[in-house]
Order: structure tokens, then sequence, then C-alpha cells
């Protein structure tokens, strides 16, 4: 396995990936590089829409495909607003947008004593559309929710995502520090260690 298409057209996570795909054997090709539209995510679970959204990649591409459905989920707001977090704050009349879904975010924990937060992250890894054992990695990463944004890096709702052990939002960590304790990193090398022992690829050391 030397290619694999990135089931994504978010400019952020591409740029994420590619950094985090960089010590492997592959290359990885951006579906919008080969006209692939954006697949329709119908489901209620995140597991549910990276398979699809890995599937259709597979299946237009005739390659194998990675894809992620990641979000944020707030505990005080019962885990909400999670697999909707990249068009919390859309409509027909509002396009996505990171700065609309922040606001929107920063409105609704405004009362709320708990400001708990915590980074979702799926990976799944089809080898042919219809791959009957998908490659499934998930994992979280936990920080307070902070009202006033801070840094310049990351994208999404980073700049308010607070790490206390680091004192420091998402956004003012570097790419490498970033990309070192994620919760798309730390999903990233579960996947990788369960490519590894199928014998898909290896890794440099």
């Amino acid at each position: 396995m030397n290619k694999i298409v990135l089931a994504s057209n978010n400019s952020g996570k591409l740029a994420e990936f590619q950094r985090l795909f960089q010590p492997l054997h592959i290359e990885l090709i951006p579906q919008a590089q080969l006209a692939i539209p954006e697949c329709p995510e119908p489901y209620l679970t995140f597991v549910e829409n990276a398979l699809a959204k890995a599937r259709h990649a597979s299946k237009l591409s005739q390659l194998p495909a990675i894809a992620d459905d990641s979000g944020i989920c707030a505990v005080a707001l019962d885990g909400q607003p999670g697999i909707f977090s990249a068009r919390y704050a859309s409509s027909d009349e509002q396009p996505k947008s990171d700065q609309a879904n922040n606001q929107k975010l920063n409105q609704a924990l405004q009362s709320q004593d708990n400001k708990q937060i915590y980074y979702v992250c799926v990976l799944v890894l089809v080898r042919a559309f219809d791959d009957p054992q998908p490659i499934i990695a998930e994992a979280t990463w936990h920080g307070i929710w902070q009202s006033e944004a801070a840094g310049e890096h990351g994208f999404g709702y980073d700049p308010h995502f607070y790490l206390p052990e680091y004192h420091k939002t998402v956004a003012q960590l570097t790419n490498a520090e970033k990309n070192s304790i994620s919760h798309r990193a730390q999903a990233l090398d579960l996947l990788v260690s369960k490519m590894q022992y199928l014998d898909l690829i290896k890794r440099d050391e």
C-alpha cells in the first residue's frame, strides 16, 4: 500500500494529515486532486460518517482511502456539537465558518459552570470500496473551553481549546507539539500500529 486517498476537502485537515503521514512510505492524495466531491454525512455517529466518506473516496478513485470524522464535544451540552462541529452554526443563509461555530459554542457555554470539552477523532481506512474489514482507530483529547480566543495556529475550535498542562490553547501550540499529542495524531498512531500488524506499511524509526 503506497498510495492512499484522503477523503477530505478541509485544507486544515489536509495540512495536518500530510505532516502526520510524512514518516510513512505512502503518497497521500487529497480527493480534490482526483475531482472527488464531498460525501454526504447523514449518520449520527463519527464512525459511520468516516466509513461512508472512506468508501465514497475509494469507490471513485479505485484506491485505498482514509477518512476521518472528528469534532468537539462539550460535557455540559451532552456532547454537542459532536458530529455537527464543522457545520454547527451553518444554515441555508450561513455557510460553514470557523468563526461562527466558535461564537455559537462560546455563547452556549457562557452560562455553564462545566467548561470541560474534548476532541474526538475516528479514522477509517478501507483497502477497497467493498473492504469487509475496515481498519478503525479512535482517540479523544481533553481540555477546557476558553471564552477568549488565543493563538494563530491550528483551525476550527483550536483558539478556544485550552490545555491546562501546557497553559496554552491548541492554537498556541507549534505544529510539532500539536502533531505529537492531538486526537488526530493519537488516532493515526493507533491506525498505523494496526496497519503494521497487518503488514500493510512500514514506518521510519
